[in-house]
């Protein structure tokens, strides 16, 4: 964001898109077969995949939809508690299924065909998300080091999540907490899916991104499972 200083937001919203598309993919390919697969208590699991959608709701009223590229200006150069609420609990519960065991499933299945995806989907959404909260910090008055403090704050969520559920008395629970990052990821991809532009040539480059990211995780899963 300091070297670059990328001017043209669009460029930010397609790969948003794309990031969006590829979240779709393997929530739809890996995370929902890796949860409801062998197991007869679809609706135990479902109900949280329904938890984690509207935690993203509630998220989403405290962050503002920075998850979807949308930046606001704050008036005051002070610390944005609920947006840092939000983004904070939001990437801390994404990285909580990185890390944790199961014992309906084998640790090394989990590892081998379920961390990898779900990690660079993780990766992917993460990027543009923290380039549009540097901006707006920035863009806010806030000073760098503030900013930059307040970013690797943002930064550490997930990886402490992960942490966390390596904890066994967690950890016991990892496919309910994959649930609820479905859920997580249903609601921030379908939105940043259906959120349109006047522009319809901008609207054509977003289709293609979006194409971009579901093959491009339709083939990371083929190879994974291959």
């Amino acid at each position: 964001m300091l070297w670059v200083k990328p001017s043209d937001p669009n460029k930010l919203k397609l790969l948003i898109a794309f990031s969006g598309a590829y979240l779709l993919s393997i929530t739809a390919l890996h995370l929902l077969p890796e949860v409801f697969i062998g197991d007869d208590r679809g609706a135990y699991f479902g109900s949280f995949v329904l938890v984690g959608f509207f935690i993203q709701v509630m998220l989403e009223y405290l962050s503002g939809g920075i998850e979807h590229g949308h930046a606001h200006t704050h008036r005051s150069a002070g610390l944005p508690v609920g947006l840092m609420i939000g983004l904070c609990l939001h990437a801390f519960l994404e990285g909580m299924p990185l890390g944790g065991g199961d014992a309906g499933h084998s640790h090394e299945h989990s590892h081998s065909h379920g961390v990898e995806p779900l990690l660079l989907g993780i990766v992917l959404h993460k990027y543009p998300v923290a380039m549009v909260f540097l901006a707006m910090l920035l863009n806010s008055g806030l000073g760098k080091p503030k900013a930059f403090g307040l970013l690797a704050v943002f930064a550490a969520m997930a990886p402490l999540g992960t942490l966390l559920s390596g904890v066994e008395m967690v950890g016991q629970y990892n496919r309910e907490s994959l649930a609820i990052v479905i859920g997580i990821f249903l609601h921030v991809s379908t939105t940043i899916l259906f959120e349109s532009s006047e522009d319809h040539r901008f609207n054509a480059y977003k289709m293609m991104a979006i194409a971009v990211g579901l093959a491009l995780a339709a083939a990371s899963m083929l190879l994974n499972t291959h």
